[in-house]
């Protein structure tokens, strides 16, 4: 026989809406709840010759492995953000049994209570900007590069290029600026993450904002027309939003 341990994706409050009944967690377990002190870990049961310390470790370093496990992290999150607001808990956190779950609960109650009063009917909406400047002239296929006639011509045209290119990015720097202020001031709090790596993300263009917005749920349609009619402000700015999503970039409180 198997012996399962206890994943835990979120501790939440009581809430009255049942969650989907295909919902299917990590390992392919249906997530369940565990009450205690008036808080609700969300949790189901996991092998343990996958999810013991060691093998968890090496786990971890599979991308195959860890791209299907936290898509299934992420699906229990999802379901549970539509009927209420989760405080989610990092990918891989295990417990012997239940008794370890209440003991982490008793543990770390008063900051679980502090930060569900705080984020109480708010998700996270993500927003990012990518500048994707258009071709040089030269570059286009209809057109012919024209040859520099000298050496101060090409380097006339260098400058001319790098001027270009410069004149592009303080565009998109000022545009992303603005847009990180107007969606601000409509949001209960906001955070800059560093932006994406082209190269791992495989977005296209270069990114010049990539931020996260705390709104109230009953708040979201006016926020998400917010940023729709700011996508044509500026040619060659790219924005995208995702979300509504559990309020992962809020969980701690800014210093």
């Amino acid at each position: 026989m198997t012996t399962g341990l206890r994943y835990v994706y979120a501790v939440c409050r009581p809430f009255g809406a049942a969650l989907q009944s295909q919902i299917v967690g990590v390992a392919g377990a249906p997530p369940g709840l565990l009450t205690h002190h008036g808080l609700v870990a969300v949790v189901s049961t996991v092998p343990e010759r996958d999810f013991a310390e060691e093998p968890l470790r090496q786990h971890l370093e599979d991308l195959d492995w860890l791209t299907e496990t936290a898509r299934a992290h992420q699906g229990v999150i999802d379901a549970l953000t539509t009927v209420t607001t989760p405080l989610p808990l990092r990918l891989g956190t295990v417990f012997r049994d239940d008794s370890g779950v209440r003991v982490m609960l008793e543990e770390r109650e008063e900051e679980f209570r502090r930060t569900l009063e705080r984020l109480d009917g708010r998700v996270e909406w993500g927003v990012k900007v990518y500048a994707e400047p258009e071709p040089e002239p030269e570059a286009r296929a209809e057109e012919t590069p024209r040859r520099p006639a000298s050496g101060r011509d090409y380097l006339m045209q260098r400058r001319q290029r790098a001027r270009a290119s410069e004149e592009m990015w303080q565009r998109a720097e000022s545009f992303a600026t603005r847009l990180h202020e107007r969606l601000s001031a409509h949001a209960e709090d906001s955070r800059l993450h560093n932006p994406q790596n082209a190269v791992l993300s495989g977005a296209a263009g270069r990114n010049v904002l990539n931020a996260a917005y705390l709104v109230p749920r009953a708040e979201s349609e006016e926020f998400v027309e917010l940023v729709d009619r700011t996508k044509d402000d500026v040619p060659g700015m790219r924005v995208e939003l995702t979300g509504p999503w559990a309020a992962y970039s809020f969980v701690q409180e800014e210093a």
